[in-house]
């Protein structure tokens, strides 16, 4: 079992700054592939980055390519997102996922553990 805690969101300007961490505890956090998705209202939850249990491999979607950084530390139990650059259309709740394999997966359904989500706003 993973327990994953997600902090960091908040409400932001257009053209600013995040920077959302996840803390894991449980089994060994370096087994995990871990990932970013968002929810906006009304739509569904969507792959933001995954980054590789070694943190060498890592993904983006289009939409956020060049503005975020996904990066982890291992010996910290952690993984961040650096947001810049945010955009009125980045707001959603973002939830850390983790997927216990070597793979980097984009959709969601082949997470194993997910946290509960942080509020991030970006106001135009």
């Amino acid at each position: 079992q993973v327990q994953l805690v997600e902090s960091g969101g908040g409400l932001v300007q257009a053209g600013g700054s995040l920077r959302l961490s996840c803390a894991a505890s449980g089994r060994t956090f370096s087994n995990y592939a871990m990932g970013w998705f968002r929810q906006a209202p009304g739509k569904e939850r969507e792959f933001v980055a995954v980054i590789s249990w070694s943190g060498g491999i890592t993904f983006y979607a289009d939409s956020v390519k060049g503005r975020f950084t996904i990066s982890r530390d291992n010996a910290k139990n952690a993984v961040y997102l650096q947001m810049n650059s945010l955009k009125p259309e980045d707001t959603a709740v973002y939830y850390c996922a983790a997927d216990q394999s070597i793979r980097v997966p984009k959709e969601s359904s082949e997470y194993d553990y997910w946290g509960q989500g942080t509020q991030v706003t970006v106001s135009s």
